[in-house]
């Protein structure tokens, strides 16, 4: 149930990334990295849920598929959410009863199991539904208001610091009274569920290597754009080693091994905040992966000579550096150190940008790709102990399960 909920976001961070590389500027950017949060927080909470309670039984399938309803809205809503396309339906005010319907949704399949769930006294119903009343709040305003106030750029602006106001109150909400009170049912259902949407946003990078030069019967397959497909995987590649080969399963053992409140605010910490830089982190990195094949399979831009413009490198670039960094801080909070390797990698990112920026396009890539296959070699060498502890606690926790489901199955079945 909950990976069928997941394959609207799949949607939802393909729209995103296609309307900002259409139109790559500040505005574009900030109103995408907004809509990400709102998109986040829809899906944390129905994670959230789902550990609570199963999502396949009762009632909960129905609060799921609605709940795809409207979050499938928001992302259809995504192009007109901020600026009102002529004719349809009002974009903005769309999208604030979609987001609405969600959150409502949300807060009322998961009232009726507080009282069973909670760590301490549940929270009040009205506690529960106030942050997402003002929120839904701001939001109808930002649909609704601001072009009675100014026109043009000054309306998406303002939309923006309102869609940033209900940001705010439901993640420090979110900190202050939800997570904090609740008992975590199961932690290898929590981590599988944020493994899966890590697998979802690279997933998305994929596609951009495959549908962001538009290839097909018009365009020829290149040198340049091949090299690029190979380039681009290889830092997928190691984008995704440098978090599920060690690190993922790391943090999740840490994490059945935390007791007490201190479990829900790793929980808090780690999976409801970090990972979503991480998230973010992947789908800046698609975007410019994204914008740099449309550059160089445009064939208006001799070889040798497509630059990339300094919106695109640097979100190219400053994807990997986000990731990195928010790997960084999942590693800091978790484990209270730092691997040297992996910050040494987020520095020259970062420090290396601008260089970047004045090459040819495929030379920017291969730069990237080489830092994070040299992180990869590096953490391979110097934290070989600990992979081996990791994987060996993971493959005798695999070995018992199996052995129990195989008694349970022999007396049952």
């Amino acid at each position: 149930m909950e990976l069928f909920y997941d394959l609207v976001f799949v949607f939802a961070f393909l729209n995103v990334t296609t309307l900002a590389a259409k139109h790559l500027n500040a505005l574009t950017l900030l109103s995408g990295l907004v809509m990400m949060g709102l998109l986040w927080w829809c899906w944390t909470s129905f994670t959230f849920l789902g550990n609570l309670v199963r999502a396949d039984f009762g009632i909960v399938p129905v609060v799921g598929f609605a709940t795809m309803i409207g979050v499938f809205l928001l992302a259809l809503t995504v192009p007109q959410a901020f600026a009102d396309a002529p004719g349809g339906l009002f974009g903005p005010a769309v999208f604030a009863f979609s987001y609405l319907l969600v959150r409502m949704l949300q807060v009322t399949a998961f009232w009726p199991i507080a009282g069973r769930v909670a760590a301490t006294n549940p929270p009040p119903l009205l506690l529960l539904c106030l942050p997402v009343l003002v929120s839904v709040t701001l939001i109808m305003t930002a649909a609704f208001v601001p072009q009675r106030l100014t026109h043009g750029t000054g309306v998406e602006l303002i939309r923006i610091a309102l869609w940033s106001a209900a940001l705010t109150v439901e993640y420090v909400a979110g900190a202050l009274i939800a997570v904090t009170r609740w008992t975590l049912v199961s932690a290898g259902h929590l981590a599988e569920r944020h493994g899966l949407i890590l697998l979802i946003a690279l997933g998305e990078s994929v596609l951009a290597l495959g549908l962001g030069p538009g290839i097909g019967p018009s365009l020829p397959i290149t040198w340049p754009v091949v090299v690029a497909a190979v380039l681009g995987i290889t830092v997928i590649a190691t984008l995704w080693w440098t978090h599920f080969d060690v690190l993922a399963p790391a943090v999740e053992q840490a994490l059945h091994g935390t007791r007490d409140a201190s479990r829900s605010r790793l929980v808090r910490d780690v999976y409801t905040y970090l990972h979503l830089p991480l998230v973010i982190g992947i789908l800046l990195f698609s975007l410019g992966l994204k914008r740099l094949l449309l550059n160089i399979s445009s064939p208006n831009v001799p070889a040798g000579r497509d630059t990339l413009g300094p919106a695109d490198i640097y979100v190219l670039y400053g994807g990997v550096a986000l990731y990195l960094v928010a790997s960084i801080a999942v590693t800091l909070r978790t484990f209270r150190r730092i691997r040297p390797p992996k910050v040494a990698a987020a520095v020259l990112v970062i420090v290396l940008a601008p260089a970047a920026n004045q090459v040819p396009a495929l030379a920017a890539l291969a730069l990237l790709t080489v830092i994070t296959l040299t992180l990869v070699a590096l953490e391979l060498h110097t934290g070989r102990a600990v992979r081996l502890r990791v994987h060996a606690s993971e493959d005798g926790e695999q070995e018992a399960l199996e052995a129990e489901a195989s008694r349970w199955r022999q007396r049952h079945l």
